[in-house]
């Protein structure tokens, strides 16, 4: 039986922390690739470490590169200015990380015939799965985001400290920083935060005095009123100094932050990450996908939470199996969930997923920090899984 009363913790990290680096350089390049062909095939792995990025991984699309790994003219030039434009957005002008300095290595080369014939559409076939997989969305009402509580405010504290550096009002402040929310829960419900912590790289002069008098206001100006108390206990740079951050403090890598671009460990993960990926892999949209359902319910009220999990096969297109868990807060059976919400998005295939949410668009570096899910929806399709446009449809299925 669950409980009602825990303690319960999230984690994010900022769009400067090495791993996220390297996620916001990957999904560029796809970006970079889905303008040129809105089909191509991407799956960009990123590396960061000291003065030195380093992509790898299979590409395929028209304009970009052929079969026998010849680039288009100009494309290796693009993807080199698209990357260092990237680490320049994010704020990196340090000794250890230059965004204009850093060494560059591209390794990326033709997606394997063998994935190729497996996946692509022909004759009768209909485009099949980038890979086997499980995937899972999961959407709760104890935020107006419908999202856990621990994870939106543990990034909406890491974006309000982005907004006040890149805006310059807090110029001591630097790119890589990670946060982390302890609320206690009393009846399922959000009460109050037990514990905040904060760690943020700063420039050289400020101690940690000064950098909790930067970050403490920040943080009371994202949390919900009365959720820190003065039982809240604060941990602001616990370490003392954080002057060496970024790549240059430790190496990242693409997808090592699933957590964090999910759930917060509320929900789970089918192990697979989203960012260098294009919309094709399932990793990625079916992910999107399940949040989209699962949002949707919980938006329509019916249910406090909401998990779907999805599952494919390699070269298959239609899932394997839906599953559907409501957490004892249903107000539909969930059996006809399982049957009735893939025909809301044409069955869910790879393809109408991409095309119920017009996911073949260069709308993904944007996503690389601060969470792909619990975000606003953007005029362009950008983060278009967040739309609540299934809650009358699904309201009146619960009617009959």
């Amino acid at each position: 039986m669950s409980r009602s009363s825990f303690l319960f913790t999230s984690e994010s990290v900022s769009e400067g922390h090495p791993d996220k680096v390297a996620d916001r350089i990957s999904d560029t390049v796809v970006d970079l690739f889905l303008k040129k062909d809105p089909e191509a095939r991407v799956a960009c792995e990123t590396l960061t470490t000291t003065n030195l990025v380093v992509l790898a991984g299979e590409i395929r699309g028209k304009g970009i590169m052929d079969t026998n790994g010849e680039w288009a003219p100009g494309v290796k030039e693009e993807i080199e200015a698209a990357v260092r434009n990237a680490v320049r957005e994010i704020g990196y002008e340090q000794a250890g990380f230059h965004w204009n300095t850093f060494e560059f290595e591209n390794h990326l080369h033709p997606q394997s015939a063998d994935i190729a014939v497996g996946v692509d559409a022909s004759g009768n076939k209909d485009e099949g799965a980038g890979d086997q997989g499980i995937m899972f969305g999961y959407a709760s009402n104890e935020t107006p985001e419908l999202m856990p509580a621990t994870l939106q405010y543990s990034h909406n504290i890491l974006r309000a400290l982005s907004e006040a550096r890149h805006s310059g009002r807090e110029p001591g402040l630097e790119p890589d920083a990670k946060s982390q929310v302890t609320l206690r829960y009393e009846n399922g419900k959000p009460a109050a935060a037990t514990a905040i912590v904060v760690s943020t790289q700063h420039k050289e002069g400020l101690d940690q005095a000064a950098v909790a008098a930067i970050v403490k206001p920040i943080v009371k100006s994202v949390i919900p009123a009365g959720l820190i108390t003065d039982e809240t206990v604060w941990h602001i740079n616990p370490t003392g100094v954080f002057i060496i951050g970024g790549p240059d403090g430790d190496a990242g890598l693409t997808g090592r932050k699933i957590i964090v671009d999910t759930y917060g460990g509320a929900a789970p993960h089918g192990g697979g990450a989203f960012s260098g990926k294009d919309p094709t892999k399932v990793d990625r949209s079916a992910a999107y996908a399940a949040r989209y359902l699962a949002k949707n319910v919980v938006a329509a009220g019916l249910a406090d939470r909401c998990t779907i999990q999805l599952s494919y096969a390699i070269g298959v297109a239609e899932p394997l199996s839906v599953h559907v868990d409501l957490h004892r807060t249903g107000k539909i059976d969930e059996d006809l969930l399982e049957a009735e919400l893939p025909k809301l998005i044409g069955g869910a295939s790879p393809r109408a997923i991409r095309k119920h949410l017009g996911l073949n668009a260069p709308i993904y570096a944007r996503t690389s920090s601060y969470g792909h899910f619990g975000r606003e929806p953007d005029a362009d399709g950008g983060f278009g899984w967040e739309k609540t446009d299934l809650v009358e449809k699904l309201k009146a299925l619960a009617a009959g």
